[in-house]
């Protein structure tokens, strides 16, 4: 069940966000697998303003911080929960870009019985999770939400913590270019820059560079590209011994799910990633006939109505069969 969105309800959640940082100490922030650019963003935005107030706190993923983020987080470190992990359980937790509680991965088994978890978030199906919700589903990225948030506990703005803002919005956004660049996003965004968050880096950094591996596995994906007879749906694949053959890194696959989709024509995008065998992360990005977070959600998956995701157990042939068929009886 999704969260409701109401105005007074959120103005609300969010002064109870912030008397949940003023009040406590010792915080664990985590966001969710596979971490992406709002998810880093927000993991940094928030230990950022944990600092300015004082406050002890440790940043962990399930998965490592991928290479192009790493510079956003000022020093401060993300554990990499698969390599090593604090030997004592948090009291307090804050999850951010998480859109349901098992996105969270293992990083669980550290939250004691008796936590208290505050849950910030813009899918809109989240499911409110926390025993205290912050959830603004039309806000472009987590990144907005939080900033919201430092508004509200009038923390000082900082080039760092800017940087952070700036590229959750930049990275969720698509460079901008995505429907849900609204007013306030730019609004935001302004402030940003005018806070230091340098644009032109962050864009180049974290949009236009790619790494030989990426772009060895670009030429491989490509050789899978695929559609349906009507063009209305196209896909790519990636097999666990692709990324292995050319050296990528499961982030390097980010971004490959817009190249089906951008073709004229076509009304869904996708992308198959196996995971290990047996298990295929898959990707969906809409052209806005199909609301793929209402598909994703009945596959065990969910996100946003044009951007979303889901894990399907099986074989490569196995998932792609299924998710067309499904993409197929929504068109």
């Amino acid at each position: 069940m999704s969260v409701t969105f109401h105005e007074d309800s959120y103005r609300e959640a969010l002064r109870q966000a912030a008397e949940f940082l003023r009040e406590g100490d010792d915080f664990l922030v985590v966001s969710h697998l596979s971490p992406d650019g709002d998810a880093i963003s927000s993991t940094g935005a928030i230990g950022f303003i944990l600092k300015a107030l004082g406050k002890s706190y440790t940043l962990i993923n399930e998965d490592r911080t991928p290479d192009k983020y790493a510079g956003l987080l000022g020093g401060q470190p993300i554990i990499d929960y698969g390599r090593s992990a604090p030997n004592r359980r948090f009291e307090r937790v804050i999850a951010v870009d998480c859109a349901d509680f098992e996105r969270i991965g293992g990083v669980h088994t550290l939250f004691a019985e008796s936590r208290l978890l505050l849950n910030i978030d813009h899918h809109p199906t989240n499911d409110g999770f926390g025993t205290h919700n912050v959830v603004k589903p039309s806000a472009a990225a987590t990144v907005e939400i939080i900033y919201e948030l430092a508004e509200t506990l009038g923390i000082e703005w900082t080039k760092p913590l800017a940087t952070c803002i700036y590229a959750g919005l930049l990275t969720d956004t698509g460079g901008f270019r995505y429907s849900n660049t609204t007013p306030d996003v730019m609004a935001v965004a302004e402030r940003m820059l005018r806070h230091g968050a340098e644009g032109a880096v962050l864009a180049e950094q974290l949009l236009e560079t790619m790494t030989y591996a990426q772009m060895l596995l670009l030429k491989e994906a490509l050789s899978t590209l695929s559609f349906t007879e009507d063009r209305k749906i196209g896909w790519l694949s990636v097999t666990r011994d692709t990324l292995d053959a050319v050296g990528a890194a499961d982030e390097d696959t980010e971004g490959l799910v817009n190249l089906p989709r951008n073709v004229a024509g076509v009304e869904v995008g996708l992308l198959f990633k196996e995971k290990a065998p047996g298990n295929v992360k898959v990707s969906l990005r809409s052209a806005g006939l199909v609301n793929v977070s209402s598909l994703a959600k009945t596959l065990g998956g969910g996100g946003h109505v044009r951007a979303a995701g889901c894990t399907i157990n099986g074989t490569l042939d196995e998932a792609i069969r299924r998710v067309v068929e499904a993409v197929k009886e929504r068109l």
